[in-house]
């Protein structure tokens, strides 16, 4: 069957990349998407970056029906507005973020957008067409985004527009992990200048935790990883120092860096019981340790409460998306690299086709590579 000409204002048949079922590989195929309705935008696709949240997912499901597409951190130019839009409109580029928010709870109301408690309402209701289908059959729009696919088609909420002059392949990492690592570390912890901070794990998060603690004046940032690459590139993104967890004890390691002490900061980016206790056991008096991998559904972490927390002061804390309120902050971000003080070009380490996706998402799982960036479909 011929692809049919697009129509922006009715939609169309595009490719995309479909997980079937959970454990299995993404397979390309075309899929029916609708047209935008009220409260919606459809963007053309121009980059969509493989974040390993998203292999979290193939992997283990967390509830999400089969066939779905995923994909979530990603950029690209509005083709079509539903009735209702004003905010974007054709011709703009803009980052998605799966932070899609109702505008009317508690938590939007007060700029915290991240924990919005209606989301749902972003999604369609029963009475209309699903936006993704394949042969009438609805298709999962996993994070509300799908963009592992040449268009998106999102609440209006999930977009942002930026400044042209931003190159949409470096873009499409604000969308998740660059605003959860530097997020966690300027938002959440809201490091102070002078403090200590130690990150475990140098992926693109990880990465982006340093860069936020640097940002923030963190007299030592200590990056922890077992992949000596990912510790050398860390220097790049303001590490101070590194330690590498296959020839040393972590922990032992961070401890003696900072005097005996311990760190005010410690951020898990591994997704490991034993990397959470090890960011736990790094702490300095009154410190918190900052969850942000994501753990194994049932992964359960053994804490004293007495021991651990209350005799040291000290603190555990979830991070979701990094507190980042991303249509406050992605803008930000924008600007602070394209005035040359915000490391995004050194996260991307291939650009790819989109049917080179399993490959990519190898190399990922391997260690191979920070970011794999989808730039042709």
């Amino acid at each position: 069957m011929g692809r049919p000409r697009w129509d922006d204002a009715e939609g169309g048949i595009m490719k995309a990349a479909v997980l079937n079922e959970i454990g299995g590989k993404f397979e390309i195929a075309d899929v029916d998407i609708d047209q935008p309705r009220a409260g919606e935008v459809q963007v053309a696709v121009r980059a969509s970056s493989l974040c390993h949240s998203d292999l979290s997912v193939s992997q283990n499901g967390y509830g999400y029906a089969m066939p779905a597409v995923l994909g979530h951190e990603v950029a690209g130019v509005v083709v079509a507005v539903g009735p209702g839009v004003t905010d974007v409109e054709p011709g703009d580029n803009v980052i998605g973020c799966l932070t899609g928010s109702c505008g009317q709870c508690e938590e939007c109301i007060r700029g915290d957008i991240w924990m919005c408690t209606r989301s749902s309402t972003t999604a369609r209701g029963a009475d209309l067409p699903p936006r993704l289908s394949i042969g009438g059959r609805p298709v999962t729009q996993v994070a509300g985004l799908a963009a592992f696919a040449e268009r998106i088609l999102v609440h209006r909420s999930n977009v942002v527009r930026i400044d042209p002059a931003m190159p949409l392949d470096r873009a499409a990492l604000l969308g998740c992990g660059v605003i959860t690592g530097a997020g966690a570390a300027i938002n959440t912890a809201a490091v102070r200048f002078g403090e200590t901070v130690a990150v475990i794990g140098c992926g693109g998060v990880g990465l982006s935790a340093l860069q936020g603690a640097a940002i923030c004046g963190a007299e030592r940032i200590i990056a922890v990883d077992v992949n000596p690459s990912k510790l050398e590139l860390s220097r790049r993104f303001g590490a101070t120092d590194v330690v590498d967890a296959s020839e040393v004890d972590p922990v032992e390691a961070v401890v003696d860096l900072t005097n005996g002490t311990g760190v005010h900061h410690s951020f898990e980016v591994v997704g490991t019981p034993a990397t959470a206790r090890q960011a736990l056991n790094m702490l300095r008096r009154g410190g918190i340790a900052y969850m942000i991998g994501m753990q194994q559904p049932g992964t359960e972490l053994t804490v004293d409460p007495f021991a651990d927390l209350v005799l040291k002061h000290r603190g555990i804390r979830g991070v979701y998306m990094g507190s980042t309120n991303f249509k406050r902050d992605v803008p930000a971000y924008v600007r602070l690299y394209l005035e040359g003080r915000f490391n995004l070009d050194d996260l991307v380490s291939q650009r790819i086709g989109l049917d080179a996706i399993n490959d990519a998402y190898d190399d990922l799982q391997a260690g191979r590579v920070i970011r794999s960036v989808i730039t042709s479909f």
